[in-house]
This record gives structure tokens, C-alpha cells and sequence, in this order.
């Protein structure tokens, strides 16, 4: 009998020791926070105009690795966010950019629309079906059985869905149309009651209509940003018309409310309150006012740094009051990429040109078909990519990797493309650049010929008036460790932001998502 208690003792306090050694210095609440556009530059050229307890004290406070890139291209929101969640590229993840080419109808889909649920507080039907990998939420809530809780905020919806995961709790965001803070049946049959509060009093639907930017400090501007003309005195926005809401959501204002929308997010579910490690993915916005580019709007792009550096100051001040910096840890990095300004490089001479995807398309059509026989063997297109008629080449007997080379072969000639890729050229290569191209690509939604064009050329849709400028710049952006029992260091060896995902898994000691190969940071 007393060897039988003895036992049940000494297992007593192994149970205790383990619980002791999986919990200890484990956060209660990890915030991970993604910059939309962020730019190392810019958060140095404003870094006076900044206080105390926001950026500057994440400058000395924290790791911070200065160099940090994403391992593919090309990069846009959606694809940034989703790397971000599950560590890995969109050759696995899926998300390649925030629309694609849907193989099966020829039309562009939006990278989170499912029409299986329904808008709350919108019309859009959300989920995050199309990411085909797990996610560090998914593996939280796994780890826990579901005990932590997982919430997402962001000013766009395929930053909030994508960001949260497929097992989160809850993603909101502003909607376009009704400037409420929505969600999806996906996460909930009804609006939760504090959703529905908020939103009466605080949405942008109650506020933009009567809130007008101006700088918070109209006499920063002696600051500046080098190499750019003098700062105008001072400007006022309104809010009005169609737009008004997606204009508001590129303001300096929109990240004030998503340290609102976050911070009552955060009391209502009573995140951080216990041992299980809860989860807040949010994202600000740091780009041009309505896309235009910084030249369009220095003075604006100024007070969004100064505005961005108060929410955040508001953000960590007030969740280490109430849940303690020991029990938190913060998580911050940007996209990786940020709006163009609109040069005139014709006045320059500097050597540009418009590539029509539409009209190329066509003629490959036609050069197809002059060796082939006619036929449509050009199924569709968008922006540089060209999506081939396979079942017209079985029916034709066509070798795919033959029409491929021919189809290479004529394109080549185009003006203005600089190389073409296909599935096979992709995995073929061991080029370092051709990987992140590779990375980039997923054979399920991308088309079966990608083209380089030249940067500095324009890339117009003549159909659809889609056009963008094809660039091969390298936006730099900081990855930032904050809370806890991080040490302040400046790390300034190259990092890549797959990375990230499975360092905060060992911090919180669960696995890293299920497509995540990277070693974590430390």
C-alpha cells in the first residue's frame, strides 16, 4: 500500500514539474501584427516626429532584424498575409495575390470569396477555403483543443480572413460598402452582441461623414523625406460619395480605429486571461493616400507614420496594463511591397512602353493556329498570364510541353517582355531568381505561361482597363520581436519572413504549420 502511494506522489509532482516547464515563460497573448506597406526608409526619415512608447521604443526595446524579405514573387497584400500565416510560399499556400483566374469559369475571383456562407455587416460571402495550407492559429487551436482564442482584425477582408486562419474564432473588417465592421457566417451564425454594440457607436459608418484629416502636428513637416520637393503647409480630406469608406481605409485615420476595434476585441473575449496562449492578428496600413504613390501625398504619408506610431503606442501601452509584458508577445512586419508612383519616363527618356496582354494573346492565338490549325487555344488571360485550352490539345493530339516552346518561342519576340516562364521552365531552373518566380507560382490557379515584362513597361488589359506598371524594386522592411523575455538586439544579417511562423511556434511551444520548412529565427 505504501509503495502504491508513494507512486501516485512522485507522479503528482511529475505532472506538476511538466505543467511547470510547458507554461513557464509561454505568453498568454501573441500579437502579430502585419504593416501594409511598411518601409524601413520611411520609418527612420519620421523617427523625431515619433513618442516615446510606440516605434521609437520598439527601435531600442526589441529584436529587430533590419532586413527582411519575402522568398517569392511578385508580392501583394493577400499573398504577403498569407506567407506571414503559415510560413510558407504561395507554391503550397495557394494564395498567389489577392484575385486570380478561376480555371474553371474564366473569370477572376477574389482569393477569400465563398459563396457558401453570407456577409454579417456586409454582402460579401467570406471564408479562407482557398488557402490550402495550415496556419500558426490552426496549429494553436489544435494544440489546445481549441482552449485558445484566435481573433483577427484588419481595415480589408483578405487581410482579416486570411491572417486568422481557417480555425480562428472570429476575423472583422471594414466593409467597402456599409464602413461596418463585418464578418462571415463562417465564424458565426449572428453578429456577437459586442460586435453589434461597437459598431453602433464606433464603425466608420458612424464616424467618417463628420471626421476630417489633418495633420496632427501641421508644423512636422520640416522633417520630410530626402531627395523630394519641400512639404505642402498643411491639407484636409473629407470623406464623401462612393468611395468613401475604401478612401478613409488609405487615411492616416483608419489605424486609430483598428487599435479600437483590436483593443475591444481583446477585452470582450477576455483574451490573454488565462495560461492558454490566445492569438491577435492585426493589420494597420501604411501605403499612399488612395493608392497614389508618396509623391502624390508627402505630407499625408508623414502623418500616416505619425499616426501609425500612436496606434501602436496606444496598443502595447494598454495590453501591458492590463495583461503584462512578461505574458505578451508582439510580432511586427510589413508586406514587402508598396504603391508605385506614377512616373513620367517618357519625359526622362527613360525607356518604357505598354504591353497589351490582350492584343498578345490573341496573336499567340493566331500563330498557334497557323500550326495547329484553328481553334481557340488561348483560354483566357490576366494580367501577365496566359491560360492555355488543354482539352483542345487532347483533342488535337498536342504535346503540352511542345505548344508550350512554341508558344515561348513567339512571345519572346514581343516588345517589351523580358523573359517567359513556364510550369516546366520553373522547376527546371536552380537560378535563385527563377525559385523566387517558382515560389510565387501554384499550378492550380496560375496560368500555364507567365511573362516578364520589362520595368517601367505598362501592362494593360484593354478590355478590362486593368493596368499596373511592372517594377522590379526591393522595398526594405524590419521584422520585429517585442514582449516577454526577448532581448533588445539590432540583427542585421538578411532575413526572409517565412521564417517568422515557425520561431513564434517555438516560442509558444507547439508545432509550425504544416507547410512551414524554414528554421525558426532563434
Amino acid at each position: 500500500m505504501r509503495t502504491k502511494y508513494l507512486y501516485f506522489i512522485i507522479l503528482s509532482l511529475c505532472t506538476t514539474s511538466l505543467q511547470a516547464r510547458t507554461t513557464q515563460g509561454v505568453p498568454r497573448l501573441v500579437v502579430n501584427i502585419a504593416i501594409d506597406q511598411l518601409r524601413s526608409d520611411y520609418i527612420e526619415a519620421f523617427e523625431p516626429l515619433y513618442t516615446g512608447d510606440g516605434l521609437r521604443k520598439l527601435m531600442t526595446g526589441s529584436r529587430w532584424y533590419v532586413s527582411a524579405s519575402f522568398p517569392f514573387l511578385p508580392i501583394d497584400r493577400a499573398s504577403a498575409i498569407a506567407t506571414l500565416a503559415t510560413g510558407t510560399t504561395p507554391y503550397y499556400h495557394r494564395i498567389v495575390a489577392e484575385k486570380w483566374m478561376n480555371h474553371g469559369t474564366l473569370r477572376p475571383i477574389y482569393c477569400v470569396d465563398d459563396s457558401q456562407f453570407t456577409g454579417i455587416g456586409t454582402a460579401d460571402a467570406s471564408s479562407p477555403k482557398n488557402m490550402a495550407t495550415s496556419t500558426i492559429t490552426d496549429e494553436l487551436k489544435m494544440y489546445t483543443q481549441d482552449a485558445a482564442k484566435v481573433f483577427a482584425v484588419a481595415p480589408n477582408r483578405d487581410a482579416a480572413v486570411l491572417s486568422a486562419g481557417h480555425a480562428a474564432d472570429g476575423a472583422f473588417w471594414v466593409d467597402d460598402e456599409t464602413g461596418l465592421w463585418a464578418t462571415s457566417s463562417y465564424y458565426f451564425k449572428n453578429a456577437p452582441a459586442w460586435l453589434s454594440t461597437y459598431n453602433d457607436q464606433y464603425s466608420p459608418a458612424k464616424t467618417v461623414g463628420s471626421v476630417k484629416w489633418i495633420p496632427k502636428n501641421p508644423m512636422a513637416n520640416t522633417s520630410g523625406l530626402t531627395a523630394r520637393q519641400p512639404l505642402q503647409a498643411t491639407f484636409s480630406h473629407n470623406f464623401a460619395g462612393a468611395d468613401k469608406y475604401t478612401s478613409y481605409k488609405t487615411s492616416a485615420l483608419i489605424n486609430e480605429n483598428i487599435t479600437d476595434m483590436a483593443l475591444q476585441c481583446v477585452a470582450a473575449n477576455a483574451m490573454g486571461d488565462d495560461d492558454v496562449t490566445d492569438l491577435l492578428a492585426i493589420t494597420y496600413y501604411a501605403g499612399s493616400f488612395r493608392h497614389k504613390g508618396v509623391n502624390a501625398n508627402p505630407a499625408e504619408m508623414q502623418d500616416t507614420y505619425i499616426g501609425l506610431d500612436k496606434a501602436i503606442e496606444k496598443l502595447i501601452s494598454t495590453l501591458e496594463r492590463s495583461i503584462g509584458r512578461s505574458h505578451l508577445l508582439f510580432v511586427i512586419t510589413g508586406t514587402g511591397y508598396s504603391d508605385e508612383d506614377t512616373h513620367s519616363y517618357q519625359k526622362y527618356r527613360v525607356p518604357t512602353g505598354t504591353f497589351y496582354i490582350n492584343r498578345t494573346a490573341r496573336l499567340l492565338n493566331m500563330y498557334l493556329g497557323a500550326i495547329y490549325g484553328q481553334g481557340r487555344y488561348v483560354d483566357a488571360y490576366y494580367r501577365n498570364q496566359i491560360y492555355l485550352d488543354r482539352r483542345l490539345m487532347e483533342q488535337k493530339r498536342i504535346g503540352y510541353t511542345e505548344l508550350l516552346l512554341r508558344s515561348r518561342e513567339f512571345l519572346m519576340q514581343s516588345e517589351g517582355v523580358r523573359d517567359v516562364f513556364t510550369g516546366e521552365r520553373l522547376f527546371a531552373s536552380g537560378n535563385k531568381y527563377v525559385e523566387k518566380i517558382r515560389g510565387g507560382y501554384n499550378s492550380s490557379v496560375s496560368g500555364d505561361i507567365l511573362l516578364e515584362i520589362a520595368p517601367g513597361w505598362k501592362v494593360l488589359n484593354e478590355e478590362t482597363q486593368d493596368s499596373y506598371v511592372a517594377k522590379d524594386g526591393i522595398v526594405s522592411f524590419p521584422v520585429i520581436f517585442y514582449g516577454g523575455n526577448i532581448m533588445a538586439e539590432r540583427v542585421s544579417t538578411p532575413i526572409t519572413v517565412d521564417r517568422i511562423a515557425p520561431t513564434v511556434a517555438g516560442i509558444i511551444r507547439i508545432r509550425a504549420p504544416n507547410a512551414c520548412k524554414e528554421e525558426p529565427l532563434f
